[in-house]
């Protein structure tokens, strides 16, 4: 009892003092930083399975914009249940035996943990990701039995930032239906205009594999002319963004090839010549 009292003087007596007694000062600021610091906490607390959701949303959003998806009638998660969500071994391209839910599985979280990825050598790490997680979701659309699309998550960095994206394929698993990036921070109206719905759309129709099974598709410099020789593997470059187009065709072809997803779309082709 005696100690409380002992708080209270203390705290009446520093009250007490004048507003300019920087003892005072001290006082309120150490005290203003702590209600603020519990606030923050509490809020952040709270809103995370609100931010959450909001995340898981917008990853079905994107996917349906890169399908085609979006313009069908119903809600996000009513569009979004006509995919099959599965996880994808990367080094052998087989569907993953591992007792992981596909729909709640973290990618970019497994990709910073050393037991659920691996660190790439320089030479093959064209697309600047240091590490690149064991397994990777992929995202199936399907008109009962019959594969319509596959979506694949691919990221890599541009010019300032790790572009992260979509890219959809469609059932021959070599033509792209559509690229596109939900998160990165390149420069507005420079290596922004990856979000520029005319460039989305170039992608649409062009082809990955060339005959002989090697990812030839690329972002070049300049404007790609239906005369370009092999225009069909060729995206037009960003104009003044030269490193982010690179960027974009290093990840494309990293996820593409044998670090990435090729192995799976591999298996994919054969089963088409079965």
């Amino acid at each position: 009892m005696a100690e409380t009292n002992t708080k209270k003087g203390l705290l009446g007596g520093l009250l007490n003092l004048p507003n300019d007694d920087p003892k005072k000062t001290l006082f309120i600021a150490i005290l203003l930083c702590l209600v603020c610091s519990v606030l923050v906490s509490t809020a952040a607390v709270y809103l995370r399975p609100i931010q959450d959701d909001n995340k898981k949303a917008d990853i079905k959003k994107n996917i349906l914009a890169v399908t085609g998806l979006n313009d069908q009638s119903g809600s996000v998660d009513e569009l979004f249940s006509q995919f099959e969500v599965k996880l994808i071994d990367l080094d052998t391209g087989n569907y993953a035996d591992k007792d992981i839910d596909p729909v709640s599985y973290d990618q970019r979280a497994a990709s910073a943990d050393p037991q659920m990825s691996i660190n790439i050598d320089d030479k093959d790490d064209i697309a600047g990701i240091g590490r690149r997680a064991k397994y990777a979701p992929v995202y199936i659309l399907k008109d009962g039995d019959n594969i319509q699309q596959v979506v694949l998550p691919v990221h890599g960095y541009g010019l300032w930032s790790t572009l992260y994206g979509f890219l959809a394929l469609e059932s021959d698993f070599n033509t792209i239906r559509g690229l596109r990036f939900y998160q990165h921070a390149e420069t507005p109206g420079l290596g922004g205009e990856v979000d520029n719905p005319k460039w989305r759309a170039q992608w649409i129709g062009k082809k990955v594999f060339d005959e002989e099974g090697n990812v030839e598709i690329r972002v070049i410099r300049g404007h790609v002319e239906p005369s370009t020789p092999d225009a069909e593997y060729k995206v037009d470059g960003l104009s003044g963004a030269t490193l982010t187009s690179n960027g974009v065709t290093n990840l494309l072809q990293f996820w593409l090839g044998d670090q990435g997803f090729g192995p799976y779309l591999k298996n994919m082709h054969s089963e088409l010549g079965k």
